[in-house]
């Protein structure tokens, strides 16, 4: 799929809608996660490592979910050492770039060993290892490659996300390709996150292609939120996306505090500095930092009440499980995040079998930041970091 992104739009083409129908058709025989890796606790700080180095290899999103989702599905059915993981994850980044990118995109063994120094990764890859954990790879997953992730979803989705009738802020859109850009850059932040929790491993992959678009139009206060084109096309109802939704708008949320509170660190350290940015930015700074209040959504608010309670407990139980796994480092609570794993499996897994369940309009959130791996701060690197802090910048000129 990699290497047809490359060469054409496969969503803009004749064959889009088979090819999408082949995907969902693979993705039911997709292995059940069981969130049952000694070393999940771990996981964060190898998504981390794939990330900056698929970044560093100009790697395509689809080729690094499929080395996440590789090394996710491994974990799960093997108990290994933290030296094997890293030669594990190595293995999965190049069997996805190989299945996903053309050939000149397939980073090299120098070039793995050169970014494996950077990262203070204390591994020195060989090329026998390295096919050696390849096979050994493929045979685990029985040759068969073709896993769809997210990723491969997303722009088949998008190349529809806006209508001509759609409305923003109550208004009608002028824009559609400027709308239609920014809800790209937001739809692939909620898809890039999407990986870092293995909660979302219990949805289908294509569930959370279209709740990452439907959550996008949420943040943009597009309405509807969820049109009949959308339903129709991803073949979802708004009440089989309520639930990912949800936890995804409670990271956004979560994640645009954060952003606060950076921004009032540096107006406390650099407090010139910070006036004179907030007269070049005060227009975008506005858009983003209002208080998300999701109005669009009030065609929905009829028929809310009486989904409202099963999904308000599921997300009270989320929060406080995400308050309650606070390590300071990555490596630390493995038993809290395995807990949190299976506490939240048995009410997740339904919608993994989609079956309706409405949401809430107003998310609440009561719980901190989540730790980021001194990985993705010493390179800048983790799906949280860049631009999709500070969102809202693509409606800068």
């Amino acid at each position: 799929m990699g290497r047809r992104r490359m060469e054409e739009q496969w969503w803009k083409g004749e064959l889009a809608a088979d090819i999408h129908q082949t995907l969902r058709t693979k993705e039911l025989k997709l292995p059940v996660f069981k969130a049952h890796s000694p070393q999940i606790g771990m996981r964060r700080y190898f998504i981390d490592l794939l990330t900056v180095l698929s970044n560093h290899c100009s790697l395509c999103p689809t080729a690094r979910h499929l080395a996440i989702y590789l090394l996710d599905l491994f974990m799960d059915r093997y108990d290994t050492t933290v030296k094997q993981l890293h030669i594990i994850s190595f293995a999965c980044l190049l069997l996805a770039s190989k299945f996903e990118e053309k050939e000149d995109k397939i980073p090299k063994l120098e070039h793995l060993n050169n970014l494996a120094y950077m990262c203070n990764v204390n591994v020195v890859l060989n090329k026998k290892d390295l096919l050696r954990t390849e096979m050994l790879l493929l045979e685990n997953f029985n040759w068969n490659l073709c896993l769809p992730t997210p990723a491969h979803y997303i722009d088949y989705y998008l190349y529809v996300s806006i209508g001509e009738n759609d409305l923003q802020n109550g208004w009608p859109i002028i824009s559609l390709t400027k709308i239609r850009d920014c809800l790209e850059k937001y739809a692939y932040y909620f898809l890039d996150f999407s990986v870092q929790d293995h909660t979302f491993l219990y949805f289908r992959p294509s569930l959370i292609a279209a709740a990452c678009l439907c959550a996008s139009r949420i943040c943009m206060q597009i309405s509807p939120a969820w049109t009949k084109q959308l339903e129709l096309l991803t073949c979802y109802s708004w009440e089989h996306l309520a639930q990912c939704i949800e936890i995804m708008l409670i990271y956004y949320e979560n994640d645009i505090k954060e952003a606060n509170n950076i921004k009032k660190q540096v107006r406390i350290q650099h407090p010139e500095q910070e006036a004179v940015g907030e007269l070049s930015h005060q227009a975008t700074t506005q858009v983003l930092f209002q208080q998300s209040s999701y109005h669009p959504l009030v065609q929905h608010s009829a028929t809310l009440s009486q989904f409202q309670s099963p999904v308000q407990d599921l997300c009270s139980a989320y929060r406080d499980s995400l308050q309650a796994h606070r390590p300071g480092s990555v490596l630390a609570g493995s038993a809290d995040s395995s807990q949190h794993s299976y506490a939240l499996q048995a009410s997740l897994r339904p919608s993994a079998q989609t079956l309706p369940i409405q949401m809430p309009i107003a998310v609440q959130v009561a719980l901190g930041t989540e730790p980021r791996h001194c990985i993705s701060m010493a390179y800048g690197s983790s799906y949280f970091s860049g631009h999709h802090s500070y969102a809202a910048g693509c409606f800068d000129g």
